[in-house]
């Protein structure tokens, strides 16, 4: 039987620690004592070094002309729909950021081969990415914790999709150049991406983009990666440049497939 100590109003006796400091510190779970450092200091002039280069969290679709990263944001509470004008490489690596952010991907294709390898790098199934025949593309049951981005890779002409955009569900239409439906599908976008075209599409173009001339005559000569993305008037520059991996699985950057 343990019989207790009185407690000795006098004070701790000699021997003893005092139950303030390191031991009062461990018995009420602070924990230990940190190492102390002066602490850090900045000058107000320096202040916006600290500012990261990032406009908004999403997709990084690559760099703009000021090497800035831009970002492209796929997973939103109310309908997005993007109408891309461009190779089939830079569509594949935006469905590929898409995934890694954590959003599902359901691909609408009639040529379901040139997206096997991308379906086997993020893996298949409701986590990663799906391919369906055009036209045959199931309710996603999209949500705020399961967001999906429909990629609508399905020709010059594609018809009218059972799959729309809505809440947490984006949707990209892929043209590989401007076709007669294209006018239709820009009015309907909220953002247009461009990649390079012929003289005569990117008059067309300048006429229903409201671009300048200056932009007009860039288009036929953009580089491989890079896309005029347009957006409420709002026109931008950027380039894709592809991560290691991204080569590796689909090659450099390519207009053309």
């Amino acid at each position: 039987m343990v019989t207790p100590t009185p407690s000795n109003p006098a004070g701790p006796a000699s021997g003893d620690q005092p139950r303030t400091g390191l031991r009062e510190r461990l018995r009420t779970g602070f924990g230990l004592l940190g190492p102390r450092h002066p602490r850090h200091t900045l000058p107000l002039s320096q202040v916006d070094t600290l500012a990261l280069p990032v406009g908004d969290d999403g997709v990084v679709v690559g760099v703009n002309a000021e090497g800035q990263p831009a970002v492209l944001g796929v997973n939103r509470p109310t309908p997005f729909d993007i109408l891309f004008i461009g190779g089939l490489w830079t569509a594949q690596v935006l469905a590929l950021r898409a995934a890694a952010t954590g959003a599902r991907v359901t691909v609408e294709t009639g040529r379901p081969g040139h997206w096997a390898q991308v379906v086997q790098a993020v893996g298949g199934g409701q986590a990663g990415m799906t391919v369906h025949d055009v036209g045959r593309v199931p309710p996603q049951g999209a949500s705020a914790m399961g967001p999906v981005l429909v990629v609508r890779d399905c020709g010059m002409r594609p018809p009218r999709g059972r799959v729309t955009s809505g809440p947490w569900q984006s949707v990209l239409t892929l043209l590989p150049y401007l076709s007669p439906v294209a006018p239709r599908l820009m009015r309907q976008a909220r953002l247009t991406g461009v990649q390079r075209v012929s003289p005569d599409e990117a008059a067309e173009l300048g006429r229903v983009m409201a671009l300048s001339p200056t932009e007009v005559e860039s288009l036929p000569m953009l580089p491989d990666g890079m896309t005029l993305w347009y957006a409420d008037r709002d026109h931008q520059y950027v380039m894709t440049q592809p991560t290691d991996a991204e080569t590796g699985l689909l090659g450099a950057p390519r207009r053309i497939d």
